[in-house]
């Protein structure tokens, strides 16, 4: 391992030259840097250059900190940077001999700084930065230059302003979770161009509509809940039918019908559009759903009747259609009820109980209804020709829990 010393600066030195010589033989050459404070230095050991290099980049950062309750910096002292508190070192893949700082996990610190820029973003071999729960304020630095990063969590800070434009473009991101800050205006159709797999973007003040690039990404994990987007959900969601498990889309102002592509996805485990306004018949392309498992459409304003098929989903756990101006459910529907998976409320099925009034019902069929576009393929089940779904009754199962919840969570989850 080559070992380097130098002289330290004081920690407010924020422009610090590092000269390199090697070793050469038992003789050990000092990496030096006078300091123009005339401030009192300390010799320092790195185990690697890589080390040395980013030192004062966290001295400086570690200046800028104004609250620190836990004392979590306590220990960022000395050259031993890899056992600083929250830093992690590994071997960066273009040289499997050199130690440098790849990871830093801050979750939880409730650390205070005016800014994360020229910090995290002059961290050369850095890959994940995880930040949930501190109290960082600006902007997101531009990590776009950093080859290895594709990990980014500024969860439950105070970041304000428009989208991050600074994370469009990053070309191994694949983790971005931005929610529980002061976020406003549009997302960038962009940022679903890019390969991420998992987006989560909720408890924000996000206002526009879902681009038609929607479905262009390979996300896995989709959460934009929380928020006041508005228009319909995109045809293009049906682009993700190889990988989308999870999307949360629960507390916005969409509007509009239910795409048919919807049916398409595959690998859906958890769908939730709960407190939107969108309306009409439900697509029975919703029965090619095979893996969903948690399908909450509550508090909208779909009307007509409950499509069986959707009901005869045999991994089906929990239904939630309360909340709409549906009239008729069927008998696999009405088992789903008595079992307790299909909560019906607050519909206009008025033989079953807790349903909105007559009156109420039929002010919205006269007045509210509208049309959904492509209406021929409301009755299409994509899948029908290996159609295998069939009634089996009440299984004993038991569903993981889903992972999207928990980002409603302030916190690390």
């Amino acid at each position: 391992m080559e070992i380097l010393t130098y002289n330290t600066i004081s920690f407010l030195f924020l422009y610090f030259f590092v000269s390199v010589l090697c070793q050469n033989g038992s003789d050990i050459s000092p990496i030096s840097s006078p300091s123009p404070f005339g401030v009192s230095t300390e010799q320092l050991i790195f185990k690697d250059r890589r080390l040395a290099v980013v030192y004062p980049i966290i001295q400086a950062f570690k200046a800028t900190i104004t609250e620190d309750p836990l004392n979590r910096t306590g220990n960022w002292v000395g050259g031993d940077i890899c056992n600083y508190t929250g830093f992690y070192c590994d071997n960066p893949p273009d040289n499997l001999s050199a130690i440098a700082v790849a990871g830093i996990d801050f979750n939880g610190f409730l650390l205070g700084a005016p800014t994360l820029e020229g910090f995290i973003d002059k961290l050369p071999d850095l890959a994940i930065f995880h930040a949930n729960s501190n109290k960082f304020a600006g902007s997101i630095p531009d990590v776009s230059q950093l080859k290895y990063f594709y990990e980014l969590d500024v969860s439950n800070n105070v970041h304000a302003g428009t989208f991050p434009m600074t994370v469009i473009g990053v070309k191994e991101l694949s983790f971005l979770d931005i929610r529980f800050n002061l976020f406003s205006g549009s997302v960038p159709p962009e940022i679903f161009n890019q390969a991420l797999e998992v987006l989560f973007i909720n408890n924000n003040d996000f206002t526009a509509k879902l681009p038609e690039t929607f479905g262009s990404t390979p996300v896995r994990y989709l959460t934009l809940a929380n928020n006041k987007l508005t228009g319909s959900i995109p045809r293009s969601i049906g682009n993700l039918n190889m990988t989308l498990i999870e999307v949360l889309l629960l507390n916005n102002k969409l509007t509009g019908c239910l795409p048919y592509e919807v049916g398409f996805l595959k690998e859906l485990k958890l769908f939730d559009v709960q407190d939107n306004l969108l309306t009409g018949p439900l697509p029975c392309s919703l029965s090619c759903l095979d893996k969903i498992e948690l399908l909450n459409l509550a508090n909208n304003l779909f009307y007509w009747e409950v499509p069986e098929e959707l009901c005869a989903l045999v991994n089906l756990e929990n239904l939630t259609l309360s909340g709409n101006y549906f009239t008729k459910v069927g008998p696999v529907c009405r088992k789903l009820i008595k079992n307790g998976i299909l909560d019906m409320r607050q519909n206009c099925v008025h033989d079953l109980p807790d349903q909105r009034s007559l009156l109420e019902c039929t002010q919205f069929y006269l007045k509210y209804i509208r049309f959904c576009p492509y209406p021929e393929t409301y009755k299409i089940i994509p899948c029908k020709d290996d159609y295998h779904h069939h009634w089996e009754g009440s299984k004993a199962k038991t569903m993981k829990a889903p992972v999207t919840y928990k980002t409603l969570s302030r916190h690390k989850f």
